[in-house]
């Protein structure tokens, strides 16, 4: 894998189970707030990471998967605590919505040992075609008109914070780096990683009905992998921990019971 970059860090709780946040493309670690928080109350520690290109992380030439995976593999939770002393002790669990859900399952695959639980939503495993067409569009417009007038018509749904917080992220982000992603990842496609999984995993997918990227014949070719699990947030979209908060995060708690 490519030589890892420092990733910035926001954590909320003390808890001694750790869990690592890794948010989707043209997003932020301030945007996975409501699943920090919720696990901080139920007495874990959740610490969230920006991505590179993303937030307050450095900028680099290579966005390809296997740089995001390697980025994520170095970050240990012995670093969230400060600790000098080599571990090898895994995250307890990773979260991954969309890219960071694609990128955790390369890290996950490359190193089984470096968490305990994978718990992926709504994730990028596969993008081609009409889905790379709707994201491409979707970060051409967050890009083109980033502000809370925008993402409140186009998500009326999601709570304030959340339509603050994502017209931060793409004022943070790197347009360049954000349209590398698409670019060196063609094709984008992680699926031999996640046949290879060995860690318990369950899938958070978005309703159908309204928009996933995790469905029909890629979900099922996942899924054939015994360590695979998968539930729907019915009624939510492509970020269902935004569209439907409760319930995602309802499903997140039981995936790691």
């Amino acid at each position: 894998m490519p030589a890892p970059l420092a990733l910035p860090r926001l954590t909320w709780g003390d808890g001694p189970r750790r869990a690592l946040l890794v948010h989707g493309l043209g997003s932020s670690a301030a945007l996975m707030w409501r699943i920090g928080t919720a696990l901080a109350d139920a007495g874990w520690q959740a610490t969230a990471v920006d991505l590179r290109g993303h937030g307050n992380a450095p900028r680099a030439l290579d966005y390809s998967m296997n740089a995001y995976a390697a980025d994520l593999a170095a970050v240990r939770p012995a670093e969230i605590r400060n600790s000098s002393a080599p571990t090898t002790a895994p995250w307890d669990a990773v979260i991954g919505h969309s890219l960071g859900g694609a990128a955790s399952t390369v890290a996950a695959a490359s190193d089984p040992a470096w968490t305990r639980r994978l718990v992926l939503i709504d994730p990028a495993i596969r993008v081609t075609g009409r889905d790379a067409g709707i994201i491409r569009r979707s970060q051409e417009r967050a890009f083109t008109r980033p502000s809370v007038a925008a993402v409140r018509d186009e998500h009326p749904q999601w709570h304030p914070q959340d339509i603050e917080l994502k017209v931060d992220a793409v004022l943070r982000a790197s347009r360049w780096a954000v349209e590398q992603t698409s670019a060196q990842n063609d094709p984008w496609d992680v699926r031999e990683q996640a046949a290879r999984l060995a860690t318990p995993t369950h899938i958070i997918g978005a309703d159908p009905k309204v928009y996933s990227l995790f469905t029909g014949e890629l979900a099922a070719s996942v899924l054939a992998n015994p360590h695979a699990t998968m539930s729907i947030v019915r009624g939510a979209g492509h970020s269902p921990h935004r569209d439907d908060p409760h319930e995602t995060i309802r499903q997140i708690l039981e995936a790691l019971i």
